[in-house]
């Protein structure tokens, strides 16, 4: 069998079939390693900095195994990316007939049964969400996969997105009488004949802890388990491990009954009257909590009488519901499925309202509209690492950003990987060449009101010397509003501001506008690409340690300190650095590219902890003047013609 190393070398396969290819020490020595990884079955942990290559690095080897494997991504952008331009070209270069699919969480896909339940109930649907629905019926006329990000006319957060595709709680599986055209089932069957799947982390954890059906028969066949983007791991399978409960699932299966009653239980009258009192104390619950979205410790806002009536009130009217459905089971298969999704929110929320519980934070989050009850363990290492011994197979995990402090062991505490395998691999850029770091001198403190005309002031100075070309990003949303609504006092470029549009409108409208300036927030820290002279300047408004009033880091906080350990040591710094390589890994992302990264914040300088995030970052030449960094952008902007 064909060594990577092979493949990989200066007159190897990839080096004749690709072109522009050329050898890599750290891509090989990547590959080498999850090669070995592989054969012995070993954990294997990678940090690969940006440049290496690792995409390749890990498919190469998945590819030339002949084993199944799975590829978790981050997001399902990487994971489109992946399959519709890595796999192929890869897979043409090696001449290789394995086969690929792509495989999303069910919500991505058109459900055909419920498409046709809403179809007859108009009078239940705003007239917004009825236009909708009509495009939908036009586009499910021709698509033959039943992707519901193929239909571009609808936005991300379209009204009529719940309507017509499926949860857990609302498939009839098996039952339904679309089931043999099913789009869901369909993709699975392709990934279950699949050599290699490509999934996203959310719907690989989803299957893992139980609460989707399927795919669960698809883990158990895999060999290898590639997890790219690793680092966004422990925070989404402690989700996954958890509980939760929101006011919409209520409200959504009042809406359900309805549809039954109107469309097959006619005589159901009482069953209506019943989901619609759960309905309308839910939304209650909701009342009681600010107009503003908010988040808090579900723990402490149970000992306010009024809630924990209303919480009693939505136990018996759920209780009620439960026996009423009871009544009718067995006269249609989709009450039967309704009467599971009652039984499990009536023993969640019990589970959510267990205050003696140990070892997890029992939460709650605000919407405009709803409220959802959270239930999250402080720690999943055990969990997981039980779930990866057996049976034996082999697991990779790598990012650009998993090391802290030049170890790995903050990752390997949270993951329960003790006995993994690491390898540190440094890009191959010449950062001291290509950027530059710069901490402002004379900067107040983070938390000070003259911070924000400070801030403005740098990000004027900036925008002018790249002439645009510059992502702002901020650690909070207040701040982002504040700079963005000051800017055009001072500046002629146009503004591009998270959350005015999607994420990828955002970004085509910045690469394609030469003088634009992007304003964003968590969602532009990490998995943006721009490359070359489109963007080279990043500025970023302090270190991102997490909000302190977060009710689950401040469980975890608590939960630290009963151990005798520092939890600023060893959580919020390790978050907060993780997620600063992010942001500052946006800024060089080819080896031609340069730029300026300029860090607004002081404690970089004036902390002890500063030198913990200091070495996190790239070895980029690092100056206090922020004149300095200006030069570097004129003299940048005037030597390439911009």
């Amino acid at each position: 069998m064909i060594k990577t190393s092979e493949l990989f070398a200066e007159d190897g396969v990839l080096s004749t079939a690709i072109a522009g290819f050329s050898p890599r020490a750290s891509q090989i020595a990547m590959s080498e390693a999850i090669e070995q990884c592989i054969d012995d079955q070993v954990p294997l942990i990678v940090e690969a900095g940006t440049g290496t290559g690792k995409t390749f690095a890990y498919l190469a080897p998945a590819m030339i195994s002949n084993k199944k494997a799975i590829i978790s991504t981050g997001t399902k952008n990487l994971q489109e990316q992946l399959f519709h331009r890595d796999l192929p070209l890869l897979k043409k270069a090696l001449g290789s007939n394995r086969q690929a699919a792509l495989l999303k969480g069910r919500s991505n896909y058109l459900c055909l049964h419920r498409l046709g339940q809403h179809s007859g109930n108009s009078t239940l649907l705003e007239r917004e969400t009825l236009d909708e629905l009509t495009q939908v019926r036009q586009w499910a006329s021709t698509t033959k996969t039943g992707d519901m990000g193929d239909l571009k006319s609808l936005s991300e957060n379209a009204r009529v997105l719940p309507l017509v595709t499926s949860t857990v709680d609302n498939c009839l599986g098996r039952d339904c009488p679309d089931y043999e055209d099913c789009y869901l089932v369909k993709a699975r069957n392709k990934a279950m004949d699949a050599d290699i799947v490509v999934v996203n982390h959310h719907l690989f954890f989803a299957d893992m802890a139980l609460k989707d059906t399927g795919f669960g028969e698809l883990i158990p066949e895999a060999d290898v388990v590639v997890f790219d983007e690793a680092h966004q791991i422990p925070d989404i399978a402690s989700e996954y491990f958890g509980e939760a409960l929101s006011s919409r699932q209520i409200h959504d299966l009042a809406r359900d009954i309805e549809i039954i009653k109107r469309t097959q239980l006619k005589d159901a009258e009482q069953l209506v009257k019943v989901a619609e009192k759960c309905r309308l104390i839910a939304a209650d619950l909701r009342i009681l909590f600010p107009v503003t979205p908010e988040r808090g410790n579900w723990r402490q806002m149970l000992k306010r009488p009024e809630v924990e009536a209303q919480i009693n009130k939505l136990d018996e009217s759920l209780t009620v519901l439960y026996e009423v459905v009871k009544i009718h089971l067995g006269r249609e298969k989709e009450l039967d499925t309704l009467f599971e999704r009652v039984t499990h929110a009536k023993s969640k929320l019990a589970v959510l309202n267990d205050v003696n519980q140990k070892g997890v934070s029992l939460w709650y989050e605000t919407t405009p509209k709803h409220i959802v009850l959270h239930l999250t363990p402080l720690s999943i290492a055990k969990r997981f690492a039980d779930f990866i011994e057996e049976p034996k197979r082999s697991w990779v995990f790598t990012s650009a950003t998993l090391m802290v402090d030049g170890g790995f062991a903050h990752f390997q505490r949270l993951m329960g990987l003790d006995n993994a395998k690491t390898l540190a691999l440094d890009s191959p850029f010449d950062y001291q060449k290509q950027a530059i770091l710069c901490v402002p001198r004379y900067l107040p403190e983070p938390s000070s009101r003259e911070m924000r005309q400070n801030l403005l002031e740098v990000a004027v100075t900036l925008i002018k010397a790249s002439k645009g070309r510059c992502f702002l990003l901020f650690t909070s949303h207040a701040m982002l509003k504040i700079i963005a609504q000051s800017l055009p006092e001072y500046i002629d470029n146009p503004i591009l501001v998270q959350g005015t549009t999607t994420k990828r409108a955002l970004l085509d409208e910045y690469v394609t506008n030469k003088q634009a300036v992007l304003l964003g927030t968590g969602a532009f820290w990490e998995g943006v690409d721009v490359r070359g002279d489109d963007l080279t300047c990043v500025m970023i408004d302090k270190l991102p340690f997490a909000a302190p009033d977060d009710p689950l880091l401040q469980a975890r906080i608590e939960d630290c300190r009963k151990s005798g350990a520092n939890p600023f040591a060893q959580i919020q710094i390790p978050q907060a650095v993780i997620s600063l390589k992010q942001g500052a890994g946006r800024l060089i992302r080819d080896e031609k590219d340069k730029g300026v990264l300029v860090i607004c914040d002081n404690r970089l300088i004036t902390k002890d902890y500063a030198k913990t995030f200091l070495a996190s970052l790239p070895p980029m030449k690092r100056t206090r003047d922020l004149s300095v960094a200006v030069d570097f952008l004129t003299e940048l902007h005037t030597s390439e013609g911009l």
